[in-house]
């Protein structure tokens, strides 16, 4: 072989080792990567932006929801009648009963300790956009909050988000609510401080379909279907 051969074989050689092959890894990481969640559009205009409330709402990102908690109509044979709402606490659910062994579920939020009070209640009343006030004790634990011990005015930042549904044990005010939260990746988790907050669109949508002095079940271990 003479030398400009050799030259020419190497070169050819180094060519080679510059080409994609289909055993390079991080290529075949790449490819083997799960394609990103396709959100049904009938969701994704559940969730859209609602620009046209007091303060306006932005869409919510899907992606990061687990869609068990979007809102959707489910079987639900129960002994409560239609109208009642029923909070599953374990499960992260509150159902609105309907006729036909039927209910409208949405996914919750509750507080880390677990939604401490169980029992049958009422929606005394709704407010949409309310003012929040933390409880004395909330105060003592986080004095940070010590600016908001005579409220704070509603608005996106507000933690009881877009509608409030208050909770009333005969005329005696349980201090738990059904409200909104800006922070939808919750949904599912035990992170708020007691409260059933639900996507803003969510109990926007709720808050529409329930009347005050509607029933409230609230089931907080193994009662099984109300």
């Amino acid at each position: 072989m003479t030398r400009r051969a050799a030259l020419v074989g190497l070169g050819a050689m180094a060519l080679a080792g510059c080409q994609t092959t289909g055993s390079n890894p991080r290529l075949q990481a790449a490819s083997s990567a799960p394609p990103a969640p396709v959100i049904d559009p009938y969701y994704l205009q559940m969730y859209a932006a609602m620009p046209q409330e007091r303060f306006p709402l932005p869409a919510v990102d899907l992606r990061r929801v687990d869609p068990m908690y979007f809102r959707q109509v489910v079987s639900y044979p129960t002994r409560e009648r239609p109208g009642t709402l029923v909070v599953d606490t374990p499960n992260r659910f509150l159902y609105l009963v309907m006729e036909n062994g039927q209910a409208l579920r949405y996914g919750v939020g509750i507080g880390r300790a677990g939604f401490d009070w169980g029992g049958r209640a009422r929606i005394a009343y709704k407010r949409a956009w309310p003012r929040w006030t933390p409880p004395a004790e909330m105060i003592a634990r986080q004095p940070e909050l010590e600016p908001y011990r005579n409220g704070m005015e509603p608005g996106l930042d507000n933690p009881l988000g877009a509608r409030a549904l208050y909770i009333f044990e005969g005329n005696r005010d349980t201090i738990y609510r059904i409200h909104g939260t800006m922070e939808y990746w919750t949904i599912g988790k035990a992170v708020s401080s007691g409260c059933v907050r639900l996507i803003n669109q969510d109990v926007i949508d709720l808050a529409a379909r329930v009347p005050n002095n509607t029933p409230i079940v609230v089931l907080q271990g193994n009662e099984g279907i109300a």
